[in-house]
């Protein structure tokens, strides 16, 4: 699995103007893709919120499956001072319902005398200024179906006197476990100018697979299962005559297929990482890092005896 990340430069910067807002901030709002919570959740956002009241928003759940949706819900809000609410643009009465969430968070606020300010943040592509001009009840935000559109903050005032300041979509500068690049690829965080389409749709491929194979059987009519992701591929690109000169499947045109649709959700809901995965992923990726550091150590230990011996 090779490594994916992407962060240019005004995501450097949202993340600096972050850092200096938030001490005026009553309650984070963070946009999730539910498909994946943890690889679209912000490893920064904790260091970065101190105590500040955060919600959690699990966007396109219409997308996601909902028992696992459920899962992720309990589990994020077993941490203190976090709510989490999967919401789906089909439903704006719901995302609505976050203007009311903000206020119970703040119950010896007097809202009269200065209403809710409020931060949203979230991952490039995650539906962040779709909510917001729900919220607003008029277009505010500029919106698109590729990542990277907001490019500076912006204050919005709301309805109930809430003032939300609007902050651009970043990622960090190192994606880990390697996952999580991909996972982010696959659900359009990432430009697709960054990533090998065959690459993600193989890692998609495989997961499939595995997780949801009556979806892949539905979709693409497959009377049987293949059992490696090649070979997944393959079949669908048969399917869907995706065919080069000379015979033979033209896999960018089957990955770009596979992924657009999956994104589309035309392969039902689907999640794409579990709880328990991601914990056993965290594990490993620890397991893997101190591994390079002890190895790291002692290819420095062994320079510095070569440099001692040269030296006498």
């Amino acid at each position: 699995m090779s490594i994916i990340n992407w962060f240019p430069g005004h995501m450097h910067k949202a993340r600096k103007d972050i850092a200096e807002v938030m001490p005026l901030v009553d309650v984070i709002i963070e946009v999730l893709d539910a498909r994946i919570p943890f690889s679209s959740e912000n490893p920064l956002v904790p260091e970065l919120r101190g105590d500040t009241p955060c919600i959690k928003l699990l966007n396109k759940a219409d997308l996601a499956d909902p028992d696992i949706t459920d899962r992720w819900v309990a589990q994020m809000e077993q941490e203190r001072g976090i709510r989490a609410l999967p919401v789906t643009q089909e439903a704006p009465d719901k995302i609505r319902q976050l203007l009311t969430l903000c206020e119970t968070l703040l119950p010896h606020r007097n809202l009269e005398i200065r209403g809710v300010r409020a931060m949203i943040m979230g991952v490039p592509n995650v539906g962040k200024s779709t909510i917001i001009n729900t919220l607003a009840g008029r277009i505010i935000a500029k919106t698109g179906n590729e990542a990277g559109v907001t490019k500076a903050q912006q204050q919005i005032k709301l309805p109930s006197n809430m003032l939300l300041t609007d902050t651009p979509g970043f990622l960090w500068p190192k994606l880990s476990p390697p996952s999580c690049g991909y996972r982010l690829a696959v659900t359009g965080a990432i430009k697709d100018t960054v990533f090998d389409y065959a690459d993600i749709a193989l890692f998609a491929a495989d997961y499939l697979l595995k997780a949801y194979p009556s979806a892949l059987q539905d979709r693409y009519n497959l009377e049987s299962l293949p059992e490696t992701d090649i070979e997944l591929l393959e079949a669908i690109g048969i399917k869907r005559g995706c065919i080069r000169k000379g015979g033979g499947v033209e896999l960018q045109k089957v990955s770009a297929l596979l992924i657009n649709e999956l994104r589309a959700g035309l392969l039902g809901p689907v999640s794409l990482e579990t709880p328990e995965m991601t914990t056993a992923e965290e594990e490993a990726a620890k397991i893997d890092e101190a591994l390079k550091a002890k190895a790291k150590e002692e290819q420095e230990k062994i320079r510095r005896q070569k440099a001692r011996k040269r030296y006498r």
